[in-house]
């Protein structure tokens, strides 16, 4: 099966550049190793986002929400809606393993969700993978036991329970608060001074008047030593602790797959591991393949968001079709 551009990556910048190429009459094939949106549904189950409805439109489908702020559920339901009003070819849960060939003759090898492999052959690449597929590590021993958990949903299955956030913060936040109000005890341990500042508005004095009152306990200045089937150890700037622990959030953050780009020779600066791309058309060091979203900022992450990605769309599509014209 053959199409003119390939996308990997089924989110927002994903849907967004498969809308544009189909709008100017260039056939493409969205592959996502999980659900459609598939980072959005692994988001907090109750998260607010913190931006207003229409600064995460796409595609020219109006997005309304019920209170000023949309949630996770209401982002779902809007794009799905997208997607399905523009009949994107999305193959939900196909992870593509390699992409071979050059520009305008690549192979694209995927596994389908049966573990059967697959090729497409496609002109055109645009990798919009996002970064939210890997976790940042804590670097401590224990890391890998089944009660350290990385991606936070919701609070009820801990009630009752002592568990460890990690972290400052608006996941960190977030996470704290609700399983403490969900009948977990919970201490916060932070590397930091305190939580911080870009925590969003209405969270911070929360989770600061928690830890004030001493309802959520919080370590700064502090890390995890150990991770143990029934405690934590713990550096803090008093001296080490060991701390009875069931559960272990290890909310720090996520980064892009930077070993899947250089495999498919994307360039990065030394530093930043900002790839390199044509700021006109974003078409990265090897020609033919592009990329877009939060994957071009490298590790510096908190410059683009779902509000400045969704437009990467428009302009590599602009670039494709003067390619192929």
């Amino acid at each position: 099966m053959n199409f003119d551009a390939v996308v990997v990556g089924a989110g927002p910048t994903g849907l967004a550049c498969a809308i544009e190429l189909q709008r100017r009459g260039i056939s493409t094939a969205v592959f996502d190793k999980g659900c459609l949106l598939n980072s959005i549904y692994n988001y907090p189950t109750h998260m607010v986002f913190f931006t207003t409805p229409e600064l995460l439109e796409i595609g020219g489908i109006p997005m309304t929400s019920i209170r000023e702020k949309p949630n996770r559920t209401e982002a779902l339901k809007y794009y799905r809606r997208v997607a399905e009003h523009y009949h994107l070819n999305v193959h939900q849960y196909e992870r593509v393993e390699r992409i071979d060939g050059n520009d305008g003759a690549f192979l694209v090898h995927t596994t389908d969700r049966n573990g059967c492999p697959q090729s497409y052959g496609a002109h055109k690449i645009i990798l919009a993978t996002g970064y939210y597929d890997l976790p940042n590590r804590l670097g401590a021993p224990g890391e890998d036991l089944d009660k350290v958990i990385f991606y936070y949903k919701e609070p009820h299955p801990y009630f009752g329970m002592d568990v460890a956030v990690v972290g400052g913060n608006n996941s960190a936040a977030i996470a704290a608060l609700e399983l403490h109000r969900s009948g977990a005890r919970v201490t916060l341990i932070h590397r930091g001074e305190g939580i911080s500042s870009h925590v969003k508005y209405w969270i911070k004095p929360d989770i600061d008047n928690r830890i004030q009152c001493g309802e959520v306990q919080a370590h700064f200045r502090s890390r995890i030593l150990e991770i143990r089937p029934e405690s934590i150890r713990v550096a803090t700037p008093q001296g080490e602790l060991e701390i009875k622990n069931d559960f272990v959030f290890a909310m720090i953050g996520y980064r892009p797959d930077v070993e899947f780009l250089a495999r498919h020779g994307i360039v990065f600066e030394p530093e930043t591991q900002r790839p390199y791309t044509d700021p006109e058309t974003l078409e990265s060091h090897r020609q033919g393949i592009y990329l877009a979203g939060v994957i071009v900022a490298g590790m510096h992450t908190n410059e683009i968001f779902i509000e400045n990605g969704r437009f990467h769309g428009a302009k590599i599509a602009e670039a494709i079709a003067r390619s192929l014209a």
